[in-house]
């Protein structure tokens, strides 16, 4: 199939495609764990075979290191082996059997089973700034494959050469492992993202990007006639608090951590940390003298793309002018810009917490100067959610109520570490309370498998009309919940 549909994909052009990844869904949907996973191992496969050209690809089009790229890649391909064997297990399909049980005790029980059915056609948004790790064959489309979806993916036009090739080599892939032709296709322009957001076939989305981009898609699909998930990763601060105890005994271990972070990836990852909270003892030059140290060894390269330069000088320029904002380490207005560090006092905080609102994706950040450790609970909850939020702090730091707020803030809470960096992993969780995302699910870990799934209970059907997952003898040899009681799934059944 030619995944380069047209320079720009027509909304009649999305419209034949949503139709052919509706067939091909069907056909998805009705074939064993170990056949999907077989797709998505092949899919790794197809990736690494071709690292090559495609980092090569992605290293004209982005600016980005080709170790970095590397990186990427093989986290693109690890997901996927990762993913196809949460499919063989049957884990993401929440199988649950309750027997008839006449003793029940709120009265007699009928015979009563629930597993997990893919959505149907899922729409992806590729990121600007993760060209592998969340584009073409990113968490989003991975995760959506994983649960039996189809894919229609609209490519990011700050890597459109990479997400053509890409798209050709997923294609490629799946025919050859024997998916069925249309499971995944790619799109291109304007109008094919409004299509793809509006297609009655399109049954959710998945979006990484800006919170104006994303916020106007989101009202989009909730105003559609059948409104649908949109499970999008929008802004996040990712704010970093240092206890008293902490500063006191590695401050500037800590701010050369930091500013490490805040720069990584010259700033545009969505975890970079944009503001640090730390006592006010009367050390400012201390602390301007050590961040412009650990900045001068900064590796400094273009941002993503000329528009994400210009607002990014844009961002910082409007959160430095904003009442009791000082510049305590200046930047530059160069093509490739010198990193930036501003900072105010915790009570012109209080007066405009506009300050801990503002992101600036790019080499940028905030500190926030604090008096006494118990104002900080009340400062974070002046923040909107957020992706992460991170703690230093030592044994002889009182952090229970900093903890508490930041869970209700956070989707991760880290201590003593770096928000740079995300692994995929059963455990992980890449969300947050909005604007950080538009759900409360994650888009990184074998938990984001959940999103593209709804659950479906069959009440008294006899053994042969039930799905196998529900069947009495378990064909599948999925892992279930049967009678209150987990049964692991068998290895020798998993495998078919």
């Amino acid at each position: 199939m030619n995944t380069a549909l047209s320079p720009a994909t027509t909304a009649e052009e999305v419209d034949r495609v949503a139709r052919v990844a509706h067939e091909a869904y069907l056909v998805s949907a009705s074939q064993t764990p170990a056949t999907r996973a077989s797709w998505l191992t092949a899919l790794a496969e197809a990736l690494r075979g071709e690292a090559d050209e495609l980092v090569g690809i992605a290293a004209q089009e982005t600016n980005l290191a080709e170790a970095r790229l590397r990186g990427e890649l093989t986290r693109s391909a690890f997901q996927l082996d990762l993913f196809a064997e949460e499919v063989r297990t049957g884990v993401a399909l929440d199988a649950v059997i309750d027997h008839a049980d006449p003793d029940w005790g709120m009265g007699p029980r009928p015979d009563i089973r629930r597993v997990n059915v893919p959505l149907g056609v899922v729409g992806v948004f590729g990121a600007s700034n993760f060209p592998f790790a969340f584009s073409v064959m990113g968490g989003d489309s991975a995760s959506a494959l994983a649960a039996g979806c189809a894919v229609l993916h609209k490519i990011h036009p700050g890597h459109q050469k990479l997400g053509l090739r890409t798209g050709q080599i997923v294609v490629e892939a799946l025919e050859t492992a024997g998916a069925p032709q249309g499971l995944f296709a790619v799109l291109e322009g304007r109008e094919a993202a409004t299509a793809l957001v509006d297609h009655p076939l399109v049954k959710a989305i998945g979006f990484t990007g800006s919170t104006a981009g994303g916020r106007a898609l989101f009202d989009r699909a909730a105003a559609r006639p059948e409104p649908i998930p949109f499970y999008g990763e929008l802004g996040s601060i990712n704010p970093v608090f240092v206890l008293p105890a902490a500063w006191a005994h590695r401050s500037k271990e800590i701010l050369q951590g930091y500013a490490g972070s805040f720069t990584m990836g010259m700033g545009q990852f969505c975890t970079k940390p944009g503001v640090l909270f730390v006592p006010d003892e009367g050390k400012a030059e201390q602390l301007r003298t050590t961040l412009t140290e650990a900045l001068a060894e900064t590796p400094l390269a273009k941002l993503l793309t000329p528009g994400l330069r210009e607002s990014f000088g844009q961002s910082r320029d409007e959160l430095a002018a904003l009442e009791g904002v000082e510049t305590l380490v200046a930047g530059s207005d160069e093509e490739v810009p010198a990193p930036t560090v501003l900072a105010v006092d915790a009570d012109q905080v209080r007066k405009t917490p506009e300050v801990l609102h503002r992101e600036m994706f790019g080499p940028a950040t905030v500190v926030v100067r604090y008096r006494d450790a118990a104002q900080l609970p009340a400062l974070a909850e002046l923040m909107e959610g957020q992706l992460t939020a991170t703690i230093h702090g030592d044994e002889d730091d009182d952090s229970t109520a900093l903890v508490d707020t930041l869970a209700g803030k956070a989707g991760r809470v880290l201590w003593n570490g770096w928000p740079t960096g995300v692994t995929v992993s059963y455990a992980q969780h890449h969300g947050g309370p909005y604007p950080a995302t538009t759900s409360n699910t994650t888009s990184v870990g074998t938990a984001a498998i959940g999103r593209f799934l709804r659950p479906v209970s069959y009440q008294d059907l006899p053994d042969t009309a039930l799905p196998p997952a529900l069947q009495e003898a378990n064909p599948w040899g999925i892992a279930r919940r049967v009678d209150g009681r987990l049964e692991s799934a068998t290895t020798e059944r998993s495998t078919r």
